[in-house]
């Protein structure tokens, strides 16, 4: 079995020309596939090549990638910002008008935030900037395919409980189709008892009604089909287990049919215990419900 998991999480680190970043991939349930992309400014280069990456491992889920960048030494240019100098002054004066108290000295203006800024000597090289964003896709490829991993690691656990509440779903079915309450004796019996109740209460029963009613009844405590489909959902949600791919919708899919038929057999159940196995029926069918909006 090689289904996966809608869920995980990836981090990878790098380093180059002075730089430190770091990607971070996680990924949570989602009906199709969408991908957010969180980029420090001035790499928007790289965005679509990134989205690209994570479409080509992932066909579902919500994907978050985040990428922090750090600059190990900054050679570059201290430039004081003349505007948000201004700014801060102005705002000290009108401090001073209304409430008191003196200007800050020049340390403290010039530890302001956006007072002071650093940057970059010249314009950076195309080349070089060419070869960083390579470098931070490399990184990025190296964090999905961890998160490839995660999530069919989480994927193998799941088909292991998948897997389980099938076996338990063909086992209550095989249970109701060999209960005693379904053998045409213990059906006759009970219709039987029913007509006898009515003829009790009333001497004007139509015989002729009274036996198409009978064989009403009868019909409506038929359960095969519904035996018979579930069976064979069980058989569908082997193979579809056995699949390689996304297989999330299928199961899905698939799950509401035995849903559905779990419904209609406790709606016809007429016999204790029948009543009792199709809840239980319902209740793992419930559970692999759950299960099933993992699977990618």
């Amino acid at each position: 079995m090689t289904i996966s998991s809608m869920t995980g999480f990836a981090r990878t680190d790098g380093a180059a020309d002075g730089l430190t970043w770091a990607w971070e991939a996680r990924s949570v349930n989602g009906r199709g596939l969408d991908v957010r992309l969180r980029l420090p400014p001035g790499n928007d280069g790289i965005e679509q090549l990134a989205r690209d990456a994570v479409s080509k491992r992932f066909s579902r889920g919500n994907i978050s990638l985040s990428l922090a960048i750090e600059r190990q030494s900054s050679a570059g240019a201290v430039r004081l910002n003349e505007s948000v100098l201004f700014d801060v002054l102005r705002a000290a004066d009108r401090v001073i008008e209304v409430a008191g108290g003196s200007r800050p000295d020049t340390a403290a203006l010039l530890g302001m935030k956006g007072v002071l800024e650093v940057g970059e000597n010249g314009v950076e090289d195309p080349d070089k900037r060419a070869q960083r964003e390579r470098a931070l896709l490399a990184n990025l490829d190296l964090a999905l395919d961890q998160l490839m991993a995660a999530r069919r690691t989480e994927g193998d656990k799941l088909a292991a409980i998948i897997t389980e509440q099938v076996k338990q779903i063909e086992a209550l079915t095989s249970q109701v189709r060999a209960s005693p309450s379904r053998t045409p004796d213990a059906i006759r019996a009970r219709i039987e008892e029913l007509v006898a109740r009515l003829v009790d209460t009333s001497d004007s029963f139509d015989s002729a009604r009274l036996h198409q009613e009978a064989v009403l009844a009868a019909t409506r405590a038929d359960v095969e089909e519904e035996l018979a489909r579930l069976q064979a959902h069980v058989s569908a949600a082997r193979e579809i287990l056995s699949e390689s791919g996304a297989v999330g919708r299928k199961l899905d899919f698939l799950a509401q049919e035995f849903n559905r038929e779990a419904n209609t057999l406790c709606s016809k159940a007429n016999a204790v215990d029948v009543t009792r196995l199709g809840l239980a029926l319902k209740t793992v069918i419930d559970q692999l419900r759950e299960q099933v909006q993992n699977v990618e």
